[in-house]
Formats: structure tokens, C-alpha cells, sequence
């Protein structure tokens, strides 16, 4: 190479420079153009294999994952490639700095940094690229690699130790370093040789990808990715992005991977609880808190790693900028007098600090440290919250296991209620899994606290203390404010739950309301607890406001005393590198002190609830007899046997339990001739319930098989205890229970079904529903088979009401489903056990609910013929005494011991008095039976409320169709790019929405006060950065002016200055706003003036005061802001609903109008105004420090740009993604929740089933769904914090260069501000996008709201004045109806065609027709309630439609079909408006018969009525409501069906009441049964909305093919 070239590799000083004269490896230059040899030839072999590869590749598909696989070491290898990676970087930096301080450039110093940081990026491409492909052979270049590079390296430490450079010089350490890395490198290749023997061994290893990759169905794929993904997430790429095209469903976030499935922890867990019990002591309780930390101790203790790496590296951020401040404009070039030239090297060598001092280094080692500091936070996040998830599956799973166990006992004698159990799986387990997630933060956070207060003091000496003490004394208040915050929380939760009991009575009872004209005071009833509830919650928002401004202001307040103490006691300030570390010290303090009060709440709370959890699994469990089926987790034992290896488990249906013995055979082998045809057997029994009473006691019975068996007796004899006991559901004191076994043929046939008994169809007395479809009801698990369904659901007359169920038998019912009534509940659960394959069935008095039509054809077709011809045992208990004659045997039982057994023809012999005595109640049985048979049976009743209940629904409706609103306008234009730009746009609209409900001054304080406080905080800083910058001296101003940094120089020497830096130069080499600061600054004296300072320090602390002022302003507007908003949107809601018309009720079901009053009233109370808070807070804090930013560097900005738009798709693509993520975790959490609670109701049907397996795989899955939903949630809020934080790291980068490129001397506060600054924008870019995405997700309750605030009200004024109406109106009771058109909606047919009646002043009016006739639609025109679009009804001279409804309803009077009373008192359900006397009152109680039952009530009239009147019979409550007309004294009364739902002896009082105390009044009566209206004056027969014949029933009846008299002939 010639001498003259600028560029030159061994450098150009001395000839010698390249000769070889001592010895070739003498030549320090020849030594590292060896080093340069391995990383060209890695990259010379591999490029080729890599295009290669991805060529063919590309024409192939994507490798799919079931390829993937890890070699052996892989995270190792990872780790090391990263360090590798980062040394470097280092030696790169080493040698460039090394090369600006000799006179001629020496490339050798850094050209072989710069090519091995590309070889080792390719290696791990190329390595990743092989791994992925499982193609081991191609490892040995890279095994080659390692070598070479390793004796390169070891050759150049060698000369360096000959030649005596040892550890004072930073290359050498390097040198050093890079040889270790390369030897562990070549050991981890070694080691991939060793186990997958790919080379040198004849016989390479087969490895196949773990299980679960194997399984398309597993889409979590954080397990298997390769380091790097898992780190960034980079895996949840596509699903992120696709969601932003169409939603993300179930299917596509696919099954757990198996070690995180339900029950894999289940047995882990499991196992840890059990090997607690010990020999000796096998009593002790297991401790739940030890086995968790058996079961998943070690991911918690990595996640703590994690954890303290990432905190550790937290503290990367102040002292660079410390160092990076200090260091500004410091120059360099004074150290290149001491050049250490060696003889041999000629090349100079660097101290290991002095690298530190440079102020790049130093900003990259800030980006790095960042980017690894947050990269370790979001995975201790992650480790934690997936253990939390496994835990809480784990934990699901035992709860149910033990549910499945619980003695029966426990549950009836109310020691473990429903809630209990609910509380436990939906509150405690959560409680757990919270604690798990926070619980790093315990250990980590002491330790952060400790670190920093260390660094502040070396900052700042005494007076840091002070600042940091003012944080942690403040911590405590943080905590209590926390535990009043759950206070106040959990009294708002009291009042809010009665008010939605009211709004649900309310809502259930509305026709009737509407009917009375009561619903303003029960308007106002509800509105007056809401009243308690939002003092509640103005306590509520006070403290919230509260803790937000301590959190805001004590970081405001720590430095004020810092700095004021710092003044008094050195009367100096601080330089600016000290100020704004500290100051990123403080901002790194406040947030552990801030979390700890909730970290411990959380705490005390897991420990509640793992004493709980422990009182639960240690509570009595079922007796475990002999012929029980052991205990039932042998079943799980399969699983535990190959937890390592998954093999037993079939593939199709992974997890399966490995035992079928639920699978009944299709149908039964004809049983041969049996030994002894016994099915049960009880010898010598006494059984209790656990509370050591007898309930059974002496009980020797015998089943025999195949046959009848009938168990009587009186009410609360024992004959429901007796089939529990024999299934065992009852403790047995003395004696024995025996199944008769199966003979072989059978067992061959079954299979191994359990040790004895087999599972017994079993239908309880209360009857259980699952929420399923009615056909899954119905198979229960097992095969479905036509005929024998159809044969089923014949035989329970079940075909009429699913002929009117929406969607026929596939529609859901059950607790989340359609309610069904009593009967029709009773006829499913016995369907259920009819359907079942079993040899024995047991009916716990199936007929209870049931009327007698139903009864008889039940017994005759189900029991009779479907149960008997397929030759089963039944065990039959009933009340039904006129059954007996078909019974095979009889069991009789009084007072909890056998009376008699024995067929009928033996008892009629021995036992001649029982045999009489039932005969006198056959006969009273027989007498009621042919009254029943005139009325018109209580089913056609109860379908016809089913009916009633759809006939204006739409099936659409049916399904609680939650955002019904929003599927329509996604239905409306469902092509693809409206559909996605609608899907992520911010719902703006109704934001504008919330807030105008919060009120404009509200709305006006907020957005000021914000806006101020943040002003306000921006100038705390930069008067911070004017104060302490003021310390430089004026002598050392100028001989800054002197020096170009030494960087910078080169450049001048180049004349090569940048553009945008020259313009600056000329301008004095200061910005603009800089300028006149700068002169003020040259023009004060040598050392800066005490007054100066002291007038800095009132206007720091006038600054201060301000800012705190301005947060409590803030947090307090945002709060009651929020609260204002949620009080109106309340009060609107309630009043549209309540004044909506009757239609409104019959479209929209119950349940969605009740959820805008809980879930979505409950967001917009408590959740929108904290995440409307930090929101605000986070956006306006970003932008204030991009502003701060880009007004120190104004070169900022242009990088700004690309951020920016990084920025903008990361948010909009995870918002989506978030949002349907979030809908389905909440959409599978309900469907788990449910299966617990129905799971803990049904457990006697469960058990007698046998199915607790299939119970269990259900709940298992319904557990792994929603886990899976959750984990993938989680994983996208990780997703999106890797990205922001890395998008923070790069902005700190930028800025950090760009002020030390463009910084002054004199401007060094203003850069410490920049740095600090840009270090909290990292913290809040994810929470700004993550408000986001909450608020979207939360606005959706405002829209729901919004959505029923548009609905009509109905016209509650009329054209006249309520004035003008006489006081007494109506006074004759004269009706004329002309011409009367009526439908229910304007876009529905007439039910009312042209109907014109004439009804005289007192008469009594019996309305018919078939169902569907309009009769009810006549009686809700008279109120108005429907719309009357032609003709009129006049009543005593007045058309009802002129009348304000107000005055039109309260002046009528309504009986109505279904007897409605509310909770309160029995005075209030008659006169809720208070307007009567206490005499009147038990004056129409007494026309009713009433008064004597009121007056044995404990409070006579005051005395308490349940919910919806259930303390009273039907019967009663219907007479309640005959008193309630009667009350109020109107002279027409309207009896629409109202003895439709009584008895006969209480219809016969109402119609006595009737004729005698309304004998003035006009009645019309909607008849049900045609008998009631005989005695009528005027009958009208109505078809099909028309009027078929009006005349008095004698005339009627004398027409013999008339309606009226068929009507009357089919009611005989």
C-alpha cells in the first residue's frame, strides 16, 4: 500500500509497519488480518446453504411447526451469541476510539470487530434456519467455525501476554473475553455432536418435535419458538395482524400446550399436596401454600431472576446520564500525550475507563441496557402471569375434584352453600392467581428501594436521604387509602346489588306497574338506593383521586426537599449531571412504593383466601364403602404415569381419562336367567346426614330386578333418604348396602365398568338442569339413538312444548337459558333418566309437578311400557297412591324405618287397616282427579306462558343477543376494508357521548387543569436545568468556546461540517432560545451569586406548590367528572326503560335490559374514570416530554417521524387484536363458572350417573379455554411492551446522540433534562396504547347504554288536561267500543279487526276465544297499552286516547293472570301510593278471606313479603291481588284469565268476591275456563281479532253448533 493513503489497514507511519522482521506473529497487524480469516470463511460457506435454502424454500409452503425442534444447549447457545454480540460491539468501539487518537487510521484495530459481529449474526440466522429445518449435519461449519475463531483469538492473548499488556488494558480484557465465549461456543457444538451423534458415529440419533407440535391444534407457541422469539413475542405477529382482518375466534387461538393444561398442574399440584400426608400424622392438614411452592416454586424463583436483572439494569439509566452529562464536552484529546506506542505493536492501547468517559459509548450503552432491562421485565411478567394461569388451573381442577366428593351432607345441612363454592372458584382462585403475578415484586422491591437510596446518597450526600425519606413515609398513606379504597368498594357493592334486586322485581313486574300507573314510586324507590350507592362511590372516587395525586405529586415533592435541603446545607446546588440522575432516580423510586400497597393487600388477601381454600379441601367427604367406585382420581392416575412422556394418551382426543367405563353399551344383552334376582339389597341399615340424628334407621329392604318397585309413605317419612342412601349418598351408621353384580356375559359386555355398582339413572325430586340444549339434557353424554328420543320424549309429552321452543330441542335452557316452568323442568329430568341405558332407574316422585294428564300418560307409556318391556329395575317413590295397583312391590315407610314390604295382594292380606286406609285416600285422590279433569289442565297453562313469553320475539332476540346493535351495522356492508377500518377506529363518538353526560364544567376543569399540571411539571424541570446549570463558572465558559469536541475536530479538519450544523455555527453555535440565556450567563461573575440562588429556589419552590396544587385539582376533576357522568347515565336509563311501552318488554329479554343495569352501569361507575384518568395522564406526559425533547434537540424530530408512524400501527393493530382477545377470555369464563355451580346442584344425579369423568374432561376443557384466551391475552399485552419499550430505547438513543452531537458546554442542564425525559417516555407509550384498548373495550358499556336511551317512550300526555277529567271518573262504568283497530307495533299485523261492543254501566262481561283470539289484546286496549291506531274505546263519555295515561290507569282496576307482589310489605303490595286507611285495607283483605291468614303473620299488615311472594302460595298470592283491585274502589274491573293458575276452592271465593262486592261495577272477565262466565250477563266470543258472537250465554248455548257452545260442551 502506498504511504499517502488516508485509509490504509496496518496504518501508513513506518515503513515496518507490514514487515516481518522479528517474527510473522510478532506483527500485531499480521495477528489480527489472521482474525479476520474465520468469520470470511463462515460467511463465504453459509450464504451460499442460506439462499440455497430459501429458495427452495420459498416455492415450498412456510415450514410448518410440527418441524420444530431444539438441539441440545439451545437457550445456551442464544445466551452466548448475545454476549458474543456485545463484546463485539465493544471491541468495534475499543478500536475506532483507540484509532481517533493516532495520527493515521489503523483499520486493523476494528475491521475484524465489525466482521465478526457480522459472522456472529449470521451464525445464529444460519443456526435458527437448521434448527427449524431439523438438519443437524449442517452444524459442522459452524462447529469449524468456533475452532478456527477460537485459535485466531488464543493467539493474539499469547502475544499480548509475551509482550506484557495485561489486564489495565481494556483490549486486552476483550481479547480475553472473546476466547472464553468462542471456547464455551465449541463446547456447545461439542455437546450437540454427543447426544445427536449427527457425525462420527455410525448410528445418528432420530428425534421427533415434542408432542404437542405434532398436534396442529396448538397454536400457543411460547414454549417451542427459539430464544429471540420468545423474547420479542415475535411469534404473536400473526395473529395480530390477522385480527386485524377478521376477529379472532375460539378456534383460532387453539389448544393449550400440554404441560399447561389443567391437568398437568392439576396432578402436579396433586402430588405435591399429597406427599405432605405423612405416616405418622395422616390428619394434619397438607399446607396449600407449601405445595404451591412445591408444585411451581421454580418458575417463580426464574421469574425473580428476571426480575432483579431488570431492576439492577434499571438503574443503567441514571448513571449514564450522569456519565453522559459529565462527560459533555469534556475533551478527550488531552490524554494523547501519554500514548502507550509499544515497540511491537505501534498501535496505541486504552485504559479500561477510559472507554466509559466517552459519551457515545456511554448513550449505547444506555440503548443496550434499556432495551435488556425491559426485554427481562416483560419476561418475569410473562413467567409470572403463566404460572399464575397453571396455578389457577391446578387449583380449578382440585376444587372440583373435590366438589365432585363432597359429602351430601355438607350441602344440605348448609355447612358449604352454593356461594361459598361459587366464591371460591370465581374470588379466591383469582385472589391466588393475583398474588402469584405480584409476588416477584415482594422480594425485587425492597431491594430496588435499598440500591437507589445507595446511588442518591453518592449523588447528593445527606440531602437525598431527606427526599427519599419523604417517599417512603408517604407509603404507608399510599396503604391505607388502599384498604379504604376495598372499604368503600365493598359497601358500594352492597348497595348496588339491592338495587338491581329492585330493577329486577321492577322489570319482572312492569305489566302490572304500567297497568296501576305505579311506576314512579317504584321509579323512585330505586332511585333513592342508587342515591346510597353513588355515596358509596363519592367516597369511592374521592380516595381513588386521592391515591392518583399522591402518586403524581410525592416524586414533585422528594425532589423540592431534596434540592431545598441540598441549598441550606452547602448553600451550592448540584451540577446538572447530579440533578438529573437523581431526578431519574426519584422517578425509579416512586413506582416500587406505589405498587407495594397494593402488593400487600394482595397478599393479605391470598392468605385469606388459601385458609379458605384449606378449610374446603379438608371438609367431609362422601363415605368410601366398598362397592364404591374407590376413589375417583384413579382415574387420573393413567395421566401421572407418563406426565414425562405422553404416550398413553391418544392423539385424537388428548387428555381423554383412560376410562370409558362412562360409554354405555348400545343396547342391553337379554339378561339369562339370574341366581338371585335381586338388584339392591340393605341389610340391617341405619344411615344419617352427618349430623348424628338417625334419619334412616333398622331398614332391611330387598329391589328386585326387572321390576316395579313403589316407595310410599307421608311426607317426610325418609323415602328420598332411603334412594340416597342407597347410592350412597348418606353416612351408613350400622349395616350394609348390596348391588347385585352383573353376570359375566354382562361384564364382558360393559367392559370394566366400576368394582360393583353400575350407574343408576337417577331423576331427583328437585329437578336439575344443565345449561345445554334440550336435547343434551335429555342424552346426558350418552349416544343419541332417534327412535329412543323420539320414544322419550313421547312418553313425557314433552313434543307440544319443544314444538314452541324458539329453536325446538337444540334450544338452550337452564340458568343461562330460556326459563322453563316446574313441570316442564320435572318431565326433562325424568326424560333424562328414561333415556339413559341403565339396568336401574330411580324416580324420586316424578309426578310432583305434574298434572294428572301428564301423570297418567307418563306412567302408562314411560314407566308402564318404555321402562318395563326393556326390562329394567324401577324404583319408583310417589305420593300417588292410585298408582299402586301397578306396582311389582311396595315398600312402605313411616318416620324413617320400613313399615311394610311386599306386593299389594300381601299387604291387603297381613295389613288390613294400611290397605283401608289407603283405599279412603285413593278415593279422595279420585274425587280431586275428576275436578281436575273440568279444569282446563295446568300445562296448557304453562305452555301457554312459554308462548306468550315468544309469540312477539323474534328468534333472533331469543339468544341474549348482547351487542345485537353492533352485528347489524357489521352486517350491513360486510365487505373487507369497512369491516377492518371499523374495527380499528376509536369509538370517538361515544367518548363525546360519556363525557357530555359528565357535564360541560366538568368536562372544561378537567381538560384545563390537565393541561396546566402538565405546564406546570415541564417548568419544575427546566428551572431545575437553568439553576443547576448556572454553576459553570465564567472562566470555564470560555475555554469551552475554544474547544471543538474532539469528535468534532476530525470533521472541522475535513471541513466537512454537516449542513445543518453549519448554519449553527455561524449563528454562534447556539440555538436561538438558547442565545440570550447564554449571555446572561458570560456576563454574571465568577462564581455564581447567592442571590441568584436563593431567587432560583423561590421559584422552584413556588413551582412546586403549584404542581401539587394543580394534581390534586386534576385527579379530583377526573373522578367526579366520571361520577357525574354515571349518575346521569343512570337516571336516563332508568327513566326510558321504566316509561317504555309494554312492546319494548316483549322484544327485548329480560336479561339484556337487566345487564345495562349490572355489568355495564358497574363499568361506568367504578372502571372507566381511573382508566379515563390514565389515559390522559400517560398521552399528555409522552407529549410533553417529545416537546421537551424537541426543543433542546430540534434534530430530534426528523427521526421522530419514522417512530412515530412504528408507533401508530403497533397500537392500532394491537387495540384489535386486544379487544377480541378480551371478549373471549370474558365469554369463557361464564360457560366455567356456570359448569362449578351446576356441577355442586346436581352432585346426587352426578354421582348416581356415574359420570363424574365426563364432568371432569368438561371441566377440564371449559378451564384450558378460557386459560387459553387468557395466556394469549397476556402474551399480546407482552407483545405490545416489548414494542413500545423498544420504541423508548431507540427514542433515549436518538436523543442522547443528537444532544451530544449538538450540545454546548453551557447547555448541560438542558441535555440531563432531555435524557430524563426521554427515560420516563418509555414507561408510558404502553400504557397510553393499553388505555387505549381498555377504554375502547369499556366505551362499549356506554354505547350498550346508549343504545335503550333512544327507545320511545310512551305518550304519557294526553290532549286533555288532567284537570279537566271529574274527580270521580269513571262513575257508571259505561264502555262503548266503536270500530277498534289495535296492534302492538306499527310494523305488525292487527291483532284487534274493526271490534265494536256496547258493555252497560254494572254489567258482568265474559270474554272467550282459542288462544290467540285477542281476548288479552281487548284488555290492554282499555289501559292504552297497546297502539290503537283506529276507532276508539269511550268510557263514561270520555275517549281513553284524549286521557294523560297517568289518569287513565289509576282510575282502572286489573286482575291479572300470573299474580305479581313485590318485596316489601303486604301493605305496600296493596297500596304502594300510601293514599288509604288501615280499615280499608282489612276491609278488602277480608272480601278476599285474607284477613285471617294476615292476621297470624308476625306485623299483621306490615308483615314481610319475599321476592316475588314466595313466602305465599299461588292461590293466596292470587287473592292478594283480587284485594289489590279491590283497594283501589274504581267502578270496572278487568279479570284477564285470573283464575287460570288457582285451585277450585279458591276460584269459587273469587268469583263469590266478585258477584257480591262488585255487584255495582262493571266487570269484564277473560275467561279460561268457559264454566267461569256462565253466570254472566253478556258473553262475546272472539276469533282471530274479530268479534264471532255477542249475546247472553242462554241464548249462546241454545245455538248448538255456535263456538260458544262447543267451547262449553268440551269443559264438561
Amino acid at each position: 500500500m502506498a504511504a499517502g493513503m488516508p485509509l490504509s489497514f496496518c496504518g501508513d507511519k513506518f515503513p515496518s509497519a507490514y514487515g516481518i522482521n522479528a517474527s510473522v506473529l510478532n506483527n500485531g497487524c499480521f495477528v489480527d488480518a489472521l482474525n479476520l480469516v474465520p468469520h470470511v470463511f463462515l460467511l463465504f460457506i453459509t450464504f451460499p446453504i442460506l439462499f440455497i435454502g430459501w429458495g427452495s424454500q420459498s416455492s415450498k409452503v412456510q415450514i410448518h411447526h410440527n418441524t420444530w425442534l431444539h438441539f441440545p444447549g439451545h437457550n445456551m447457545r442464544w445466551i452466548l451469541t448475545f454476549l458474543l454480540l456485545f463484546v463485539h460491539v465493544c471491541e468495534f468501539a475499543e478500536g475506532i476510539v483507540s484509532n481517533t487518537t493516532m495520527t493515521s487510521n489503523h483499520l486493523h484495530l476494528f475491521m475484524p470487530a465489525f466482521m465478526g459481529f457480522i459472522a456472529a449474526t449470521t451464525s445464529v440466522v444460519y443456526y435458527h434456519n437448521i434448527e427449524t429445518s431439523n438438519f443437524p449435519k449442517l452444524l459442522l461449519v459452524l462447529f469449524i467455525y468456533w475452532v478456527l475463531a477460537f485459535i485466531t483469538k488464543s493467539i493474539k492473548l499469547w502475544k499480548f501476554a509475551e509482550f506484557g499488556v495485561w489486564f489495565q488494558y481494556l483490549r486486552f480484557c476483550i481479547t480475553a473475553l472473546l476466547v472464553i465465549l468462542y471456547g464455551l461456543l465449541m463446547a456447545v457444538e461439542i455437546n450437540v455432536i454427543r447426544v445427536r451423534k449427527y457425525v462420527f458415529f455410525t448410528n445418528p440419533q432420530k428425534v421427533k418435535p415434542p408432542e404437542d407440535l405434532q398436534d396442529l391444534g396448538v397454536r400457543f407457541l411460547q414454549p417451542f419458538v427459539n430464544l429471540l422469539s420468545k423474547a420479542t413475542y415475535w411469534w404473536m405477529n400473526p395473529l395480530i395482524i390477522s385480527a386485524h382482518k377478521r376477529p379472532i375466534e375460539l378456534k383460532k387461538i387453539g389448544k393449550l400446550p400440554i404441560a399447561m393444561r389443567a391437568l398437568t398442574n392439576y396432578l402436579r399440584l396433586k402430588d405435591a399436596y399429597e406427599d405432605q400426608r405423612t405416616g405418622e400424622d395422616p390428619d394434619r392438614a397438607p399446607s396449600i401454600w407449601r405445595s404451591m411452592y412445591r408444585a411451581f416454586g421454580r418458575p417463580i424463583l426464574l421469574s425473580s431472576t428476571f426480575r432483579y436483572l431488570a431492576d439492577l439494569l434499571g438503574f443503567a439509566g441514571p448513571l449514564c446520564i450522569y456519565g453522559i452529562v459529565r462527560n459533555l464536552g469534556d475533551n478527550n484529546n488531552n490524554t494523547s500525550a501519554n500514548k502507550n506506542t509499544d515497540n511491537h505493536f505501534r498501535v496505541y492501547f486504552m485504559d479500561t475507563t477510559e472507554l466509559l468517559e466517552n459519551s457515545y459509548v456511554l448513550s449505547i450503552l444506555l440503548f443496550l441496557a434499556l432495551v435488556l432491562q425491559r426485554t427481562f421485565l416483560q419476561a418475569s411478567y410473562y413467567v409470572t402471569i403463566e404460572t399464575g394461569i397453571n396455578l389457577r388451573g391446578a387449583l380449578l381442577a382440585m376444587i372440583y375434584n373435590k366438589i365432585l366428593r363432597l359429602s351430601t351432607s355438607n350441602m344440605s345441612m348448609g355447612e358449604m352453600t352454593l356461594g361459598q363454592i361459587n366464591n371460591l372458584v370465581a374470588i379466591e382462585t383469582n385472589q391466588l392467581m393475583w398474588f402469584l403475578f405480584l409476588c416477584p415484586n415482594l422480594w425485587a422491591m425492597p431491594v430496588q428501594i435499598v440500591m437507589g437510596v445507595i446511588l442518591l446518597y453518592n449523588f447528593l450526600s445527606w440531602s437525598a436521604l431527606v427526599g427519599a425519606s419523604v417517599i417512603v413515609l408517604l407509603a404507608p398513606v399510599q396503604y391505607l387509602i388502599a384498604t379504604k379504597l376495598a372499604e368503600t368498594q365493598k359497601s358500594a357493592l352492597e348497595h348496588s346489588t339491592d338495587r338491581l334486586k329492585q330493577t329486577t322485581e321492577i322489570l319482572k313486574g312492569i305489566k302490572l306497574l304500567k297497568l296501576y300507573a305505579w311506576e314512579d314510586i317504584f321509579c323512585d324507590s330505586v332511585e333513592q338506593t342508587r342515591g346510597k350507592e353513588l355515596t358509596s362511590l363519592r367516597t369511592f372516587a374521592f380516595y381513588t383521586s386521592m391515591s392518583i395525586f399522591m402518586n403524581a405529586a410525592i416524586p414533585i415533592a422528594a425532589v423540592l426537599a431534596t434540592f431545598g435541603v441540598h441549598h441550606f446545607l452547602t448553600s451550592s446546588i448540584p451540577s446538572p449531571s447530579q440533578a438529573f440522575a437523581a431526578l431519574a432516580l426519584f422517578h425509579i423510586l416512586v413506582t416500587p412504593l406505589f405498587l407495594l400497597s397494593t402488593v400487600v393487600r394482595f397478599a393479605v388477601k391470598a392468605l385469606v383466601s388459601v385458609q379458605k381454600l384449606g378449610e374446603f379441601l379438608q371438609s367431609d367427604e362422601i363415605g368410601d364403602d366398598s362397592w364404591r367406585n374407590g376413589d375417583i382420581s384413579v382415574s387420573l392416575d393413567v395421566g401421572k404415569k407418563h406426565l414425562g412422556m405422553t404416550k398413553a394418551i391418544n392423539r385424537k382426543q388428548p387428555m381423554r381419562y383412560q376410562m370409558d367405563n362412562y360409554e354405555q353399551p348400545s343396547r342391553r344383552a337379554m339378561r339369562p336367567i339370574e341366581t338371585e334376582d335381586v338388584a339392591v339389597k340393605v341389610s340391617s341399615g341405619s344411615f344419617t346426614w352427618g349430623n348424628n340424628q338417625l334419619t334412616l334407621s333398622d331398614i332391611s329392604i330387598r329391589i328386585p330386578t326387572g321390576q316395579l318397585t313403589m316407595i310410599v309413605g307421608q311426607v317426610g317419612c325418609g323415602k328420598s333418604s332411603l334412594l340416597l342412601a342407597m347410592l350412597g349418598e348418606m353416612q351408613a351408621i350400622d349395616g350394609r348396602v348390596f348391588w347385585s353384580k352383573l353376570p359375566d356375559c354382562e361384564m364382558a359386555h360393559e367392559g370394566n365398568i366400576s368394582k360393583n355398582r353400575n350407574s343408576v339413572a337417577y331423576a331427583a325430586q328437585k329437578s336439575w338442569l344443565l345449561n345445554a340444549t334440550v336435547e343434551d339434557n335429555i342424552t346426558f353424554g350418552s349416544p343419541f339413538n332417534k327412535q329412543r328420543y323420539k320414544a322419550v320424549i313421547d312418553a313425557c309429552s314433552l313434543q307440544p312444548d319443544i314444538d314452541l321452543l324458539p329453536f325446538g330441542d337444540q334450544t338452550e335452557i337452564g340458568e343461562r337459558g330460556i326459563n322453563l316452568s316446574g313441570g316442564q323442568r320435572q318431565r326433562i329430568c325424568v326424560a333424562r333418566a328414561l333415556y339413559q341405558n341403565t339396568n336401574i332407574v330411580f324416580l324420586d316422585d316424578p309426578f310432583s309437578a305434574l298434572d294428572i294428564h301428564l301423570s297418567d300418560h307418563l306412567m302408562q307409556e314411560g314407566i308402564l311400557k318404555f321402562l318395563q318391556d326393556d326390562k329394567r329395575t324401577v324404583v319408583l317413590v310417589t305420593h300417588k297412591l292410585q298408582y299402586l295397583i301397578h306396582a311389582d312391590w311396595i315398600i312402605a315407610m313411616k318416620d324413617g324405618s320400613v313399615l311394610r314390604e311386599g306386593t299389594l295382594k300381601d299387604i291387603q292380606t297381613h295389613d288390613t287397616e294400611l290397605y283401608d286406609h289407603w283405599k279412603t285416600l285413593m278415593n279422595r285422590q279420585d274425587q280431586e282427579l275428576e275436578k281436575d279433569i273440568q279444569q282446563d289442565s295446568q300445562t296448557t297453562l304453562e305452555r301457554k306462558t312459554l308462548r306468550r313469553a315468544f309469540y312477539s320475539r323474534e328468534p333472533k332476540n331469543q339468544m341474549d343477543d348482547e351487542d345485537e346493535e353492533e352485528e347489524e351495522e357489521e352486517e350491513d356492508d360486510d365487505n373487507f376494508s369497512t369491516t377492518t377500518s371499523r374495527r380499528s377506529k376509536i369509538p370517538w363518538k361515544m367518548c363525546g357521548c360519556y363525557l357530555s353526560s359528565g357535564g360541560f364544567f366538568m368536562v372544561f376543569l378537567m381538560v384545563s387543569s390537565k393541561l396546566l399540571k402538565h405546564s406546570v411539571i415541564v417548568a419544575i424541570d427546566y428551572c431545575l436545568a437553568l439553576w443547576t446549570s448556572t454553576n459553570k463558572t465564567k472562566a470555564n465558559l470560555q475555554t469551552a468556546a475554544n474547544q471543538t469536541p474532539a469528535f468534532l475536530q476530525n470533521w472541522t479538519a475535513a471541513n466537512q461540517t454537516p449542513a445543518f450544523l453549519q448554519n449553527w455555527t455561524a449563528a454562534n453555535q447556539t440555538p436561538a432560545f438558547l442565545q440570550n440565556w447564554s449571555d446572561s450567563i458570560n456576563s454574571t461573575d465568577v462564581s455564581p451569586q447567592p442571590e441568584q440562588n436563593v431567587y432560583y429556589l423561590h421559584v422552584f419552590f413556588v413551582l412546586c406548590a403549584a404542581g401539587i396544587t394543580l394534581c390534586l385539582i386534576t385527579s379530583l376533576s377526573v373522578e367526579f367528572l366520571g361520577l357525574s357522568a354515571a349518575t346521569n347515565l343512570h337516571h336516563n336509563l332508568l327513566n326510558k326503560i321504566i316509561h317504555a311501552p309494554i312492546r319494548f318488554f316483549d322484544v327485548t329479554p329480560l336479561g339484556q335490559i337487566l345487564n345495562r343495569f349490572s355489568a355495564d352501569t358497574n363499568i361506568i361507575d367504578q372502571h372507566i374514570p381511573p382508566t379515563l384518568e390514565s389515559l390522559t395522564r400517560s398521552t399528555l406526559l409522552c407529549l410533553s416530554a417529545i416537546g421537551v425533547m424537541a426543543s433542546i434537540t430540534p434534530i430530534f424530530l426528523v427521526p421522530l417521524v419514522p417512530l412515530a408512524v412504528a408507533f401508530y400501527f403497533i397500537q392500532k393493530y394491537f387495540r384489535v387484536a386486544s379487544k377480541d382477545l378480551q371478549d373471549l377470555d370474558d365469554s369463557t369464563q361464564l360457560p366455567l363458572l356456570c359448569h362449578f355451580s351446576e356441577t355442586a346442584e346436581g352432585l346426587t344425579t352426578i354421582r348416581a350417573f356415574r359420570h363424574e369423568a365426563r364432568f371432569k374432561q368438561r371441566m377440564l376443557e371449559l378451564t384450558d379455554t378460557n386459560n387459553t384466551a387468557y395466556l394469549f391475552l397476556s402474551a399480546a399485552n407482552r407483545w405490545l411492551e416489548v414494542r413500545t419499550d423498544y420504541l423508548g430505547a431507540v427514542i433515549v438513543l436518538t436523543v442522547a446522540v443528537a444532544s451530544i452531537w449538538t450540545c454546548q458546554n453551557d447547555a448541560k442542564g438542558l441535555v440531563g433534562l432531555g435524557l430524563t425525559y426521554a427515560l420516563t417516555i418509555t414507561n408510558y407509550l404502553n400504557w397510553v396504547v393499553r388505555n387505549l384498548a381498555d377504554l375502547e373495550v369499556q366505551m362499549a358499556a356506554v354505547k350498550k347504554v346508549n343504545s335503550f336511551l333512544g327507545t320511545e317512550s310512551e305518550n304519557y300526555e294526553g290532549s286533555m288536561d288532567a284537570s279537566q277529567v271529574p274527580e270521580n271518573w269513571p262513575h257508571d262504568g259505561e264502555i262503548k267500543i266503536h270500530d277498534l283497530c289495535v296492534r302492538y307495533d306499527p310494523m305488525l299485523k292487527p291483532v284487534l279487526k274493526h271490534v265494536n261492543a256496547y258493555i252497560k254501566p254494572g254489567q258482568k262481561v265474559g270474554i272467550c276465544g282459542r288462544t290467540g283470539s285477542g281476548k288479552s289484546s281487548l284488555s290492554l286496549a282499555f289501559f292504552n297499552m297497546v297502539d290503537i291506531f283506529e276507532g276508539r274505546i269511550v268510557i263514561d263519555g270520555i275517549d281513553i286516547c284524549k286521557l294523560p295515561l297517568q289518569t287513565l290507569r289509576s282510575r282502572l282496576s286489573i286482575i291479572l293472570q300470573d299474580p305479581v307482589l313485590f318485596s316489601g310489605s303486604i301493605r305496600f303490595n296493596l297500596d304502594p301510593e300510601r293514599m288509604c286507611t288501615d280499615d280499608r285495607l282489612w276491609e278488602a283483605l277480608e272480601i278476599a278471606q285474607l284477613k285471617n291468614l294476615v292476621k297470624s303473620l308476625p306485623g299483621g299488615l306490615d308483615a314481610v313479603v319475599t321476592e316475588g311472594g314466595e313466602n305465599f302460595s299461588v292461590g293466596q298470592r292470587q287473592l292478594f291481588c283480587l284485594a289489590r283491585a279491590f283497594v283501589r274502589k274504581s267502578s270496572i274491573l278487568i279479570m284477564d284469565e285470573a283464575t287460570a293458575s288457582i285451585d277450585m276452592a279458591t276460584e269459587n271465593i273469587l268469583q263469590k268476591v266478585v258477584m257480591t262486592a262488585f255487584a255495582d261495577r262493571t266487570v269484564v272477565t277473560i275467561a279460561h275456563r268457559v264454566h267461569t262466565i256462565l253466570t254472566a250477563d253478556l258473553v262475546i266470543v272472539m276469533k282471530r281479532g274479530n268479534i264471532l258472537e255477542y249475546d247472553t250465554p242462554d241464548t249462546l248455548l241454545e245455538q248448538e253448533d255456535g263456538m260458544f257452545a262447543s267451547f262449553v260442551k268440551a269443559d264438561m
